[in-house]
Parts: structure tokens; sequence; C-alpha cells
């Protein structure tokens, strides 16, 4: 009934319901740009690699999870929204060696948006490096990264017909392009509507293949292992919350005074400390 309760609260707000229906746009927008192919590659040899990755599974396909097909869909957001995640673990560990970056750390509103700043800097690069290596894999076929994680292209399948240096141009361009478009919606969501944009972003990602990966246990399994799974990730998600709302609450008693001739304080509350602090 609480549950309940909430979703009526929802559409009682107006702001509240603005917020939502921009975060739902935007991952719209994210997932179409997840099935949009760059140009110059072969729509046959994306199909044979989606099948393939399907049947070997390896690295690619746990990378294909993060980006949402993206990467078996060779598609515009093909690096998703890893750069970013990279950038950003690099920028807080060179905060301890790097004292500009530490004082920025500390300067608090100020130094944060200047390290904001880097942070989309390196994304780009890194981006940009990341794209160059995946260019000349897909050009490899089966002796690049793909041949490297066991999925085998059918003989004769180039995924990036007649190569060449503008066509690798065009490409890596096109997917830095992604990665900054990502990092842009994902700040939008941080800043117009709910929640962490990056990580709605990966969520979409991940919620976005459990339809196809339930359907492949559903025919390749028996229906009991199905369900039995399915209880087991419905435990997990009930499990999470509980644990992610989860409160220690830590009595207060305020003390009675005296003020001329009425008497203040006396009540009892409560310091809400969270269970799970780091979120």
């Amino acid at each position: 009934m609480l549950g309940l309760s909430r979703l009526r609260f929802i559409f009682r707000v107006p702001d509240l319901l603005r917020k939502i229906g921009f975060t739902i746009l935007i991952v719209a927008v994210y997932r179409v740009g997840s099935h949009i192919p760059v140009p110059y590659v072969d729509f046959g040899a994306i199909k044979a690699l989606k099948e393939s990755a399907s049947e070997s599974g390896g690295v690619v396909a746990f990378f294909d999870l993060f980006s949402g097909g993206a990467i078996t869909n060779v598609a515009v957001f093909f690096l998703g929204i890893m750069p970013y995640i990279t950038a950003s673990i690099i920028m807080q560990l060179l905060g301890v060696v790097i004292p500009k970056l530490e004082e920025w750390q500390k300067e608090g509103q100020p130094g944060q948006k200047k390290i904001t700043q880097w942070t989309r800097y390196l994304t780009v690069a890194l981006a940009l490096i990341q794209s160059t290596g995946f260019v000349f894999a897909l050009k490899s076929g089966n002796a690049g990264l793909f041949g490297l994680s066991g999925i085998r292209l059918p003989e004769g399948v180039n995924l990036i017909p007649a190569f060449t240096p503008w066509k690798a141009l065009i490409i890596i361009t096109t997917w830095t392009a992604g990665t900054a478009m990502v990092m842009w919606l994902g700040e939008l969501v941080t800043q117009r509507g709910i929640g962490n944009g990056m990580s709605i972003m990966i969520f979409a990602s991940v919620v976005s293949r459990l339809p196809y990966q339930g359907a492949a246990v559903y025919s390749e399994g028996s229906k009991l292992q199905f369900v039995f799974i399915l209880f087991i990730a419905v435990g997990m998600i009930v499990g999470i919350v509980i644990v992610e709302s989860g409160q220690r609450r830590i009595p207060v008693q305020f003390a009675k005074r005296v003020v001329g001739r009425r008497m203040y304080g006396g009540q009892s509350t409560y310091i809400p400390l969270k269970v799970n602090q780091s979120g």
C-alpha cells in the first residue's frame, strides 16, 4: 500500500512528473543510438557477429551487456559510457599523486567543476584511442579482438569491406562523438532528470538485455529453471532495496528548558543513519 501511495504521489507533482518524463526521453534516445550502425559496415556481418557472440559469450558478450547491445550492433554508441567511467576513476586516482587535483578536490563546488571539465577532456581522449583500436579489431575480424574472445565469423565475412584510412577516420570520429553525446545525455539526466545520469545509462543498458537473456533461458532450459532464476532475481532486487533503504535510528532526547514562565524542549526524535552508507 505504501508503494502504491508513492506512485500516486508522482502524478500529483508536476515537477516530478516532468523530471521522470525527461529521464525516459533521454534513455529512449540512448537506446536508439545503440541500434544505429556506423557507416561503411556490412549489415550481414553484423548479424553474423551477434549470432556468434550470443553463442560463444566471452569478453565481448560481457562488454555488450553494459553497452546494451551497441558493440555487436557496431552502433554509434559503440563505446557507451565506459570511457567516462574509466576517466572518472583515473581522475580520482590522480588526485592522490597530483597536488593540483588534490587542491581542486578541497575547493568544493568550484574545484569539482574543474575536475569535471578535465574528466570530459580525458573521456574524449580515451574514446579516440579506444575507437582507433576497435576499428582495426573489426578490420582484422577473426584475427583481432573478436577472434581472441572466441567469436568466429563465417569465412569471407568482413565487418568493414574495402577498408581504407578514410573509412577508418569516419568511424573513429563517429564513435568518439557518440561517446561525447552519451556523456552529455548522462549529465542532462543528472541536472534535469531523476538520479545519477551515468548510473541510469548503465541501468538502461543492462535491463535492455534482460528480455533476450530471459527468452534464451526459457527456450534452452526447463520452465522450472526459468521460474527458479526469476525467483532469485526478484529476491535479489527486494533484498537490495531493503538494504539500500535500511536505517539505524539513533534516538535523540532534547533537554527541557524554561524561558520566562514557559517550558520548551523535552521532545524526543532520532537521527536516520543509513545502513548502507556507500549506496
